[in-house]
């Protein structure tokens, strides 16, 4: 058997986090050749940032295959795909309502061998449909269609949030200038969070595992954390007392139905239900093989720092 031809789509954070370990696995196991999509004018810009993003990945060994996710139909992207055994996708919901289907779609029709679609998030079959994020009701249709066929085998990994959206401002919970931490739905909620460096090396273990992974859902977790724990190691790692504001269920589905706009206000509804957007860490791929992840803890205490004096 030749090469495993594996091409990722996408070469965002998580993107380029997965092409880093897919290229380090593959050139100890000798059996992938990776390439990833990439839009011609990311290419071909002058931008310093996109040449450097550029330079990284044909340093790393990967092939740039031009295409356009958003604009090509998906036929044109079955004709791409179809010179590939596995895609994995890492273009997430900022390409648009319909994008996730359609790639699925594509997959299907070019018939790989594997399909990755981006599901690097919450338990989407837990949630259900009609939940406060509407964009998720998309990604069921995508289990739906996967789950459907049997020529193409697919995997999903369920990661939770990255770990530094949980400690996001704009996400509402962590506020390190007003010292305030914000718990959605209550204290002892829960919510699992991974590095996009984490999801890369573990995704990378799972696309080469022996015996070969197939058809199932597969969770990671960095950690696992309730609201509670997140205010302790605050205050503990900036060396303070916070507020402790609880943000009830009602109270958040209510601000998000009075603005049907704002997706973070629909993402803070869905987390502060609780449903599908944490597990035991002790139970996925990692925790049971004992691979070292980095905790919200560790991430907090290299990436959190205290408001200036003023």
């Amino acid at each position: 058997m030749g090469s495993e031809r594996i091409l990722v789509l996408g070469a965002g954070e998580l993107g380029m986090a997965v092409l880093r370990a897919l290229t380090g696995s593959a050139g100890r196991s000798g059996t992938a050749a990776v390439s990833v999509l990439l839009r011609p004018a990311t290419v071909e810009s002058s931008d310093p940032a996109k040449q450097h993003e550029v330079a990284r990945i044909r340093q790393w060994g990967v092939a740039i295959e031009p295409g356009d996710v958003v604009a090509w139909t998906s036929a044109q992207l079955a004709e791409v795909f179809g010179g590939f055994d596995t895609v994995i996708s890492c273009v997430g919901f900022a390409a648009g309502v319909g994008t996730q289907l359609k790639l699925a779609r594509a997959a299907l029709a070019a018939g790989v061998r594997r399909f990755i679609p981006w599901q690097f998030g919450v338990d989407y079959d837990v949630i259900g449909r009609g939940s406060p994020q509407d964009l998720f009701d998309e990604q069921l249709d995508v289990r739906d269609l996967l789950r459907s066929q049997s020529h193409t085998d697919w995997l999903i990994i369920s990661t939770g949030m990255f770990t530094s959206f949980l400690f996001d401002p704009s996400f509402g919970v962590v506020d390190v200038p007003g010292r305030t931490v914000h718990a959605l739905g209550s204290w002892d909620t829960a919510v699992t969070v991974t590095t996009p460096q984490d999801i890369g090396a573990l995704t990378a273990r799972i696309v080469f595992a022996t015996p070969r992974i197939a058809n199932e859902v597969v969770y990671l977790a960095g950690d696992t954390i309730t609201y509670a724990e997140l205010a302790d190691l605050v205050e503990d790692v900036l060396g303070m007392k916070v507020d402790r504001v609880l943000r009830s269920v009602p109270s958040l589905i209510e601000e998000s139905e009075r603005d049907p706009g704002d997706p973070m206000k629909k993402y803070r509804a869905v987390f502060a239900q609780g449903k599908g957007v944490a597990w035991d860490i002790r139970s996925t791929f990692n925790g049971r093989r004992n691979i070292a992840t980095t905790s919200a803890s560790q991430w907090a205490r290299d990436n959190l720092k205290p408001a200036p004096a003023c």
